[in-house]
């Protein structure tokens, strides 16, 4: 394995992962907020999976956003 390009490749991914998981949380709190399911001083629990064919099982990564 060169190192090098795995490393290049797994920032790649994970520079991805992390814009567009932000913009969709963004959107969906704001959305809640519009249509009254928020208020938007709440903390709203948070839960990424990550899968891959060469694991075992998922990994996830559970977290708490807060609005206020």
């Amino acid at each position: 394995m060169d190192e090098e390009v795995f490393n290049m490749s797994m920032r790649k991914f994970l520079k991805a992962v992390g814009v567009t998981s932000q913009r969709e949380l963004e959107q969906a709190v704001r959305d809640a907020i519009a249509s009254g399911r928020l208020e938007g001083t709440e903390e709203v629990k948070v839960k990424m999976q990550l899968t891959c064919e060469v694991m075992a099982k998922p990994f996830e990564v559970d977290g708490t956003l807060k609005l206020a």
